[in-house]
């Protein structure tokens, strides 16, 4: 939840900042003053400023929360605690005699070296111990190890930092007991366990351990080892590469059935009753669920990918360019009749150019379902490809290589998507135009 309030914080802030101060300054034209902008496409654009700001959010936050070295120390987010401590407990024996001891505790810095902790146990009944705890760890000591007491004689617990304690595992009724106690002590908190030992937790502070989540740094740093180096057998490049031409291969099969069926399905009831419970049934399906009746048909090996991606591509672009037609406004054709067009002319002068638009929206939605659904088919079988990268790193918790895949597999999505809007502006000028 602090990240997401700090996100919301600096969006709201930034907007602000930028609207009140920066944009009021810079206005020198009409289209800057519009207030409405509905069903006006032309006065909507990105935001620059806005998407800048974004990125660098996303990372700082990043870079926050994982104590990263390229942002300043003063910004990060409160780490684990590293770092000695201590607490007393009373322990009291089996013919009531009690005694103190204390346990000394020593938190291990993941990244280095820390030196073991040695204490002096003392003299008396109860003696003094010492615990190791790994960062972002909890640790657990039986406090009689060491003790004259035992609890298999009878000894308890009765007080911890100086905090009595009503709870006792050996005595406890399961339907009706006393809860287990959870006492602050300096740095830490400390329980029972269900066999009565004792569990310190050192504070862990808001900060992610990198085998949840690395710093942006360890990610860069795999990037640039595998971009050298290879992963199993493979350049980086021949991954995503490979898993790029899938995406390429299954999405032109997709729509060059696709786009026609979707013309004939606009333009005739018979193709359009015919095709339609088809098409409606196998929208709504996953391409994911075809997974396992894909390897059943195919294999796993390539076929049965492009298989599945000419699946996942095949109904959008159907849709998209049903749609398209179906939009067609009624108006045009009738002018177009009038003038003497022939339906040849129709389709060709009317039709498609006023589709395209549809079409090419249907497009990006296709593309980014097959370039999500390649990367899962790579996950279940395949031998090269940017998800076979991912899962097997995930198999040895390399989370520098899934957060690096992950990434590179958006950024490839991304460079995708702005490929095909370039595209529909330079094929489709006359979008959002009327």
């Amino acid at each position: 939840m602090i990240p997401f309030a700090l996100y919301v914080g600096i969006f709201v802030g930034s907007y602000l900042i930028v609207n009140k101060l920066i944009r009021r300054a810079a206005r020198t034209d009409f289209t800057a003053l519009k207030t409405v902008t509905f069903g006006d496409e032309s006065a909507v654009i990105s935001d620059r400023t806005a998407s800048i700001i974004s990125v660098a959010t996303l990372f700082l936050l990043w870079g926050m929360f994982t104590g990263s070295v390229l942002v300043p120390p003063f910004l990060h987010a409160p780490g684990p605690y590293i770092g000695d401590g201590q607490f007393t407990y009373v322990v009291e024996g089996p013919d009531g005699q009690r005694d103190e001891a204390t346990v000394f505790w020593r938190v291990q810095d993941p990244e280095g070296e820390t030196e073991k902790l040695t204490v002096d146990p003392g003299d008396g009944p109860a003696r003094n111990d010492a615990l190791m705890i790994r960062a972002y760890r909890s640790a657990q000591l039986s406090w009689d190890k060491n003790d004259e007491f035992k609890r298999k004689d009878g000894a308890r617990l009765v007080e911890i930092a100086g905090q009595p304690v009503a709870y006792d595992p050996a005595t406890r009724d399961e339907a009706d007991s006393a809860a287990k106690p959870v006492i602050e002590v300096d740095h830490a908190t400390v329980t029972l366990s269900d066999k009565g030992a004792l569990i310190v937790t050192p504070y862990t502070g808001l900060q992610m351990e990198p085998i949840w989540l690395p710093p942006p740094e360890d990610v860069v740093k795999r990037l640039v080892d595998i971009a050298s180096e290879g992963f199993r057998g493979a350049t980086l490049w021949e991954h995503l590469g490979l898993s790029l031409m899938r995406v390429v291969v299954g999405f032109f099969f997709g729509s060059l059935i696709g786009i026609p069926l979707g013309y004939a399905m606009g333009l005739s009831n018979w193709f359009r009753g015919w095709f339609d419970p088809i098409v409606e049934f196998m929208r709504p399906v996953p391409p994911l669920a075809l997974i396992p009746l894909v390897i059943i048909w195919a294999g796993i090996g390539e076929l049965g990918k492009i298989i599945l991606l000419f699946l996942a591509a095949l109904w959008i672009m159907a849709i998209a360019a049903r749609s398209g037609v179906s939009g067609v406004r009624i108006s045009k054709v009738h002018a177009a009749y009038s003038l003497g067009a022939s339906k040849g002319q129709i389709m060709r002068y009317v039709i498609v150019p006023n589709s395209l638009p549809e079409i090419f929206t249907g497009a990006r939605v296709a593309m980014g379902v097959c370039w999500g659904t390649v990367v899962a088919a790579e996950l279940v079988a395949a031998e090269k490809g940017a998800g076979m990268m991912i899962m097997v790193a995930s198999k040895f918790q390399n989370t520098d290589i899934v957060m690096m895949g992950i990434i590179m597999i958006g950024v490839i999505g991304f460079g995708i998507d702005i490929l095909m809007r370039w595209a529909e502006r330079w094929l489709v000028p006359w979008k959002g135009k009327g």
